[in-house]
């Protein structure tokens, strides 16, 4: 935080401020907890439609949370309902969904919604000239699937819709939406001088402080709650932790530039039965014969040297992710 003290000067005191749109999801109530020990002010957004309110009531126990947090509502349909939670912000964080699962909508239509709103919110953090940096969040998946028989994928790669479709049984609206929505994000900040980065995280894994269960927690424990047919192995994962450090690094990081990945294990299915038979074999476990029935593809890395590179650190592994969201969902009643 001193070097964009440095470059911006101070805000309010010795705080800068900073927005994170869809405060009460898994990634998102993580980096707000994560900021206010950073010592900033977070500003953040929910859902304000009656039929998808958000239950945000948990922000307000986080240390911090009362003299430093303020929440406000907003809906992605109309993104000038943002500028009062962006205005006076240095930082934007992009963590707001797009999509109603339950709701089956084409992938034209997500798709549109999703790039619709987020150019809205970049024209609104442009107008708004107390912004200096914007931090999208995309998806790993935007690279993971060009359909190039390669061993490693960095920030170069971009997935082909088609691929997508294929490879992914479910979600795969949501990956294309994802893919197609970092594309125009970036094209809209060159285009207009805008500081604007993309993080690409794998599959979130570790404990969480929303009261819902997570999407990616559901699928890296997918075996535990009886669906083996919505993920494919071997998994890229990244802990939770790291995911919310990566996006505060490339806050603070002077001059990062582009796409980001942020992945850190690939676990295989004998990795978790093996692991979860040792450390929790009072759960019920499928057997590792029945396993093999869930589909497999081939191994390969989905590279985060350039976020390394720039001097980022992961801190945890498998154990750390795999022992948190167990833990976790067995405290919230989900195991």
């Amino acid at each position: 935080m001193e070097e964009r003290k440095r470059k911006y000067g101070q805000m309010e005191g010795d705080k800068e401020r900073v927005c994170v749109m869809g405060g009460a999801g898994y990634i998102a109530s993580w980096l707000i907890m994560r900021l206010l020990e950073n010592g900033y002010l977070v500003n953040t957004t929910v859902r304000s439609e009656p039929e998808h309110k958000e239950d945000s009531s948990f922000l307000a126990s986080l240390p911090g949370a009362t003299q430093n947090l303020k929440v406000f509502n907003a809906n992605l349909s109309n993104p000038e309902s943002f500028n009062a939670a962006i205005e006076g912000c240095t930082a934007v964080f992009h963590l707001a969904p797009t999509i109603d699962y339950d709701k089956r909508e084409s992938e034209e239509i997500v798709t549109k919604r999703s790039i619709d709103a987020t150019l809205g919110i970049l024209r609104a953090c442009q107008n708004i000239r107390t912004v200096k940096r914007v931090v999208y969040t995309a998806s790993a998946s935007a690279v993971a699937y060009s359909g190039k028989d390669v061993d490693v994928v960095d920030e170069s790669f971009w997935s082909n819709p088609d691929c997508i479709r294929v490879r992914m049984q479910a979600g795969a609206s949501y990956a294309i939406s994802k893919l197609l929505t970092e594309r125009a994000a970036l094209e809209f900040a060159e285009q207009n001088g805008m500081d604007c980065v993309t993080i690409l995280p794998s599959y979130v894994v570790g404990p969480f402080i929303c009261p819902q269960l997570p999407g990616s927690v559901y699928v890296a424990l997918a075996i535990l709650f009886g669906n083996k047919d919505i993920v494919e192995y071997p998994v890229h994962t990244v802990h939770v932790d790291d995911v919310a450090r990566a996006f505060i690094f490339l806050l603070e990081h002077f001059n990062p530039k582009g796409r980001y990945i942020c992945s850190s294990e690939v676990v295989n299915i004998e990795r978790i039965f093996e692991f979860l038979s040792e450390k929790y074999p009072k759960l019920e476990i499928p057997t590792l014969d029945s396993l093999k029935e869930i589909r497999c593809c081939k191994h390969f890395e989905i590279s985060s040297k350039k976020l390394m590179d720039a001097g980022f650190k992961f801190k945890y592994g498998f154990n750390e992710m795999y022992d948190g969201v167990i833990q976790c969902c067995k405290e919230k009643g989900y195991l």
